[in-house]
């Protein structure tokens, strides 16, 4: 990923939150000096993002892109070579196929989804691979007879994410475009990178 980074001359990140993710693509690309792009929506974190940027002197390369991702997502032009994907669950799947339609991602680049392990299973380069049959989330299984102690005002939220995630997993499996693996990091990373057949097709245009 250092290396990756060292490359880099361009990021996307769709949910900000509270600046600092913005903070370590900043850092990371100091030899680069890549331009980072940010997408929020909620009034809140923009205000915690931008009083992070601001501490932090991040305003010389990081911009930050107020309303709905689809909409912000839509206005962007070129190309990114890190694309981190960190905001509403129910969204990835409209987020990432509105990237790859638009070609956002470079030939060489790659997409980072966070929380990829929420779903009941992982397809992969090698195929479906199960993980237990329950859904995860911060550690924990969500189903009720793998995990009783899950406090039950919060387990509807968490089997909500699950389905969702489970739908982009399966997004990322049937779409012919790219290939994709889970890392069981956390909560999970999901990293997608186009095919080699279409690194020479984003290439050429």
């Amino acid at each position: 990923m250092s290396e990756a980074a060292e490359l880099t001359r361009s990021v996307l990140e769709i949910g900000c939150f509270t600046g600092y993710s913005a903070l370590a693509w900043y850092e990371g690309t100091t030899s680069t000096k890549a331009e980072i792009i940010t997408l929020e929506l909620d009034q809140k974190m923009i205000a915690a993002s931008r009083r992070t940027f601001d501490k932090y002197k991040l305003n010389d390369r990081v911009k930050l892109i107020e309303g709905p991702a689809q909409e912000s997502i839509e206005t962007l032009t070129g190309s990114f070579d890190i694309i981190f994907v960190d905001a509403n669950k129910e969204g990835y799947v409209g987020y990432v196929k509105q990237i790859l339609d638009k070609k956002l991602l470079s030939s060489k680049g790659f997409i980072m989804c966070d929380n990829g392990r929420c779903s009941l299973f992982h397809p992969t380069l090698w195929g479906d691979v199960d993980i237990g049959g329950t859904v995860f989330a911060r550690g924990m299984t969500i189903s009720t007879e793998a995990n009783p102690e899950l406090p039950e005002k919060v387990r509807p939220y968490w089997t909500e994410n699950g389905k969702a995630l489970r739908r982009f997993n399966t997004f990322c499996k049937n779409d012919s475009r790219i290939d994709s693996i889970l890392l069981p990091l956390y909560d999970g990373v999901t990293l997608i990178k186009w095919k080699s057949s279409q690194q020479d097709f984003i290439q050429l245009n």
